[in-house]
């Protein structure tokens, strides 16, 4: 049994982590959405692609502002929310696991659990335990993924016109393995992308509080270590984007073993078939094939300014929510 205060530790780092995403989750969803359907369509989601290739008028999206218009024309505000009962009910234990992990990770490796103490920790390690705590998170909320993906896709009409008939559909057709379906693809992108998201935060966090004990001590103040709102917002900003840039591939492979076989109405263009891709390096191989360099980086802007933001706003909510917390537990 761990002892009451680190229960309560577990408690709070859960808690903070599962309201900051529950935030980040909503705020960034209309640009989720509008990512997430340029990574599903096969055909080109730029003007100058079906220019190039002379497939004027083929293809369901051609930019963000035009998909912007054609969603909202056609599924009204609601559309750019599709999907995110499901997106938060993943996002919401994802992030709990999460931050629960990281902490007690670098609490293991600190030999402290005040938080305080971890800003310190060698950059390596920061990375390890953002890779293992993202992989730790990915296991214990992939389903609620999978359905976000399969309903923010189908689009009008509706396929499933709510989150029950997809996971019965899903474990008719593709048994129980069919929740999991893209879960490889996702563990080879989590690792490198929670390490570098956690790992880019801590080390611009330390740069943040080496440049703020450099102006300190030049104007004789004593507050060099603490953060302001907006150095938190900025440096949560800079590691969601370079996450994002450093990933996104293979979030678009991911994104198509997701949707394999999922019926759509032929207004959206191709479907990807059931069994399109024998594996991870087979879909990279027929995506860059058959579709280019462009087609691994399908969505990359609304995905990078959805990134930037949803990065910064986790961080800053599970900052402030943890220390409201800690107040909370602390008084009792």
């Amino acid at each position: 049994m761990e002892e009451p205060g680190q229960l309560k530790r577990a408690l709070l780092d859960a808690s903070a982590g599962a309201i900051a995403g529950g935030i980040s989750r909503t705020v960034t969803s209309p640009l989720d959405v509008i990512k997430i359907r340029f990574q599903v369509q096969l055909e080109p989601t730029a003007s100058w692609a079906l220019i190039r290739r002379d497939l004027s008028g083929s293809s369901k999206y051609t930019g963000m502002f035009q998909a912007t218009k054609e969603i909202f024309r056609e599924e009204g505000l609601p559309g750019f929310w599709r999907g995110n009962v499901p997106a938060l009910l993943m996002v919401m234990p994802y992030t709990a696991i999460q931050f629960a992990v990281l902490h007690k990770l670098k609490t293991f490796v600190s030999g402290s659990s005040k938080t305080a103490d971890h800003i310190n920790l060698s950059p390596y390690l920061s990375y390890i335990s953002g890779a293992l705590a993202g992989c730790a998170a990915t296991l214990g909320s992939y389903p609620f993924d999978l359905l976000r993906t399969i309903l923010a896709s189908q689009g009008e009409p509706k396929i499933y016109p709510n989150m029950r008939s997809a996971t019965f559909d899903i474990l008719r057709t593709r048994g129980f393995r069919g929740l999991y379906a893209g879960l490889s693809p996702t563990l080879v992108e989590i690792i490198p992308y929670a390490g570098l998201q956690f790992g880019t935060y801590d080390t611009f966090k330390r740069w943040c509080m080496a440049w703020n004990n450099l102006r300190s001590s030049s104007i004789s103040s004593t507050t060099g270590d603490s953060l302001s709102s907006f150095q938190l917002f900025i440096c949560g900003l800079a590691a969601g984007t370079c996450a994002k840039l450093v990933c996104h591939p293979l979030d678009v492979v991911k994104k198509r073993f997701q949707i394999e076989g999922l019926q759509r109405h032929p207004k959206y263009g191709a479907r990807v078939e059931q069994r399109a891709y024998r594996n991870l390096f087979d879909a990279l191989h027929r995506i860059l094939k058959s579709e280019g360099w462009h087609g691994l980086y399908k969505g990359i802007v609304p995905s990078t300014i959805k990134a930037a933001p949803a990065g910064a706003v986790t961080f800053v909510a599970y900052e402030f929510t943890s220390d409201w917390l800690e107040s909370i537990f602390t008084s009792t």
